[in-house]
Order: C-alpha cells, then sequence, then structure tokens
C-alpha cells in the first residue's frame, strides 16, 4: 500500500523526488503518512479534498486482504 500511495502522490505532484511515505502500524490499524513539498500540497489534496478522498478510497479498497483499518494521512 504503501507503493500505491507514493506511485499516486509522484504522479500528483511537481516535485516527485520530495514525496515521503511512511507507514506506522499497531495491534489493529495501518497508519500511511504522506509528505509532500509545500508547494505540492494543494494538488495532493484538490479542491474540497477530492483527491485525497479518492487516495483513501484506493487505500481502502486494497487493504481489505489486511483486516485492519487503514488511514492515510497527508502531513
Amino acid at each position: 500500500m504503501v507503493e500505491l500511495v507514493e506511485y499516486i502522490a509522484r504522479s500528483l505532484v511537481d516535485n516527485p523526488e520530495q514525496v515521503v511515505v511512511n507507514r506506522v502500524e499497531d495491534e489493529n490499524s495501518i497508519i500511511i503518512e504522506l509528505r509532500v513539498a509545500p508547494d505540492d500540497m494543494g494538488k495532493v489534496i484538490g479542491k474540497q479534498g477530492r483527491i485525497a478522498k479518492a487516495i483513501r478510497t484506493v487505500v481502502k479498497a486494497a487493504s481489505l486482504k489486511e483486516n485492519k483499518k487503514v488511514t492515510v494521512e497527508i502531513l
């Protein structure tokens, strides 16, 4: 899933080398942290959060076999 989020984010931004994705896992949840350059933040979030919501939906669909709650945080 980290690779999926990283691929999507790098496709959206102007500075793909500044995309950093971390996975934080505990007993029953996984948090995927996405960091991008400040100039690219709007491109990852999108108008009214539509792109961010779409990224979260794709990750949620991809994580069904993990049996854990997966959230994407854009930092």
